[in-house]
């Protein structure tokens, strides 16, 4: 039995780090100070986080038959989450994502890759009904999956589970009238501050709002609750609101009410944040408890 069975993009990320890590065109060549490939894509992020706090996660998402897609399978693996579920595309490539990181603000790069083929069909049925909840993230990057998703979120609750979506942000191309009809089908909608402004959340009972540093806050059709974040030195931001969305799915799986899932969700989110990528910081559930403010 899993706790968690995550679906969305697996693709590394490329980070480059410096104090000026801006591209000049013109064939002009500057160097940057770090370059690291490290586990990348929203879903996977989450996934990691997850079982960095000790649920049994399964993942899955859709690869190339290639190293890039063998070093995310690999890695998702070497951190106790089953990829059995996982496509590997033999014509299309790993999905990347370069993320240019300069001081607290970066800009990113996404080639999809195979990111695009994964399918409801393609998500083994077994898997899903041996699942206690269902998080899909990555939303406007999942083009296969997107038709088929409202479907598949009426058979996941049909099986008792539970479901999640995270949007992330949109790089042009997703499908907000699904999205807003989603929203009033899923338990649990992850957004930040610029998608709940501009996302109709009518009918969602619990939306989880993600504002950085200045924490977080839950709202339900009877009452809105806030949780502050504890400060932490800040190295990379990449992936905190993934790691975010595994602590409060971690609470709320552990019967935790909403303002206590609140508080340990803002917890994991700033203490992910303490080395470069999305993974290498994420907190055990003692340190997440222990920082919750």
């Amino acid at each position: 039995m899993f706790d968690l069975l995550v679906v969305g993009d697996c693709n590394p990320d490329l980070l480059l780090l410096g104090s000026d890590v801006v591209p000049e065109f013109g064939q002009r060549e500057k160097l940057v100070d770090t370059a690291r490939l490290l586990i990348g894509g929203s879903a996977a992020i989450a996934a990691c986080g997850a079982a960095r706090l000790g649920l049994d996660t399964a993942f899955v998402g859709a690869v190339g038959r290639d190293l890039l897609g063998t070093f995310m399978l690999d890695a998702l693996a070497d951190r106790g989450i089953d990829v059995s579920g996982c496509g590997a595309d033999p014509e299309r490539p790993t999905g990347i994502t370069v993320a240019l990181v300069g001081g607290a603000d970066r800009a990113m790069l996404t080639a999809p890759g195979a990111i695009p083929l994964l399918t409801a069909a393609a998500i083994d049925r077994d898997l899903l009904r041996a699942s206690r909840h269902l998080h899909v993230a990555s939303f406007h990057l999942l083009h296969g999956l997107r038709p088929g998703l409202e479907a598949l979120v009426a058979e996941s609750h049909a099986a008792g589970l539970t479901v999640s979506l995270d949007p992330q942000g949109d790089p042009g191309g997703g499908d907000t009238a699904l999205l807003s009809r989603l929203a009033a089908q899923v338990d649990v909608l992850f957004v930040n501050e610029q998608e709940d402004a501009a996302l109709d959340s009518t009918g969602c009972p619990l939306v989880v709002v993600k504002r950085g540093p200045r924490g977080a806050l839950a709202r339900t059709p009877e009452r809105t609750v806030e949780a502050a974040a504890p400060r932490v030195e800040v190295v990379d931001a990449t992936g905190a609101g993934d790691s975010f969305d595994a602590g409060f799915l971690a609470a709320r799986l552990a019967g935790e009410g909403v303002a206590a899932a609140l508080a340990l969700a803002c917890a994991c989110g700033a203490l992910s944040t303490r080395a470069l990528g999305g993974t290498d910081a994420q907190a055990t559930m003692t340190e997440a408890r222990g920082a919750i403010v």
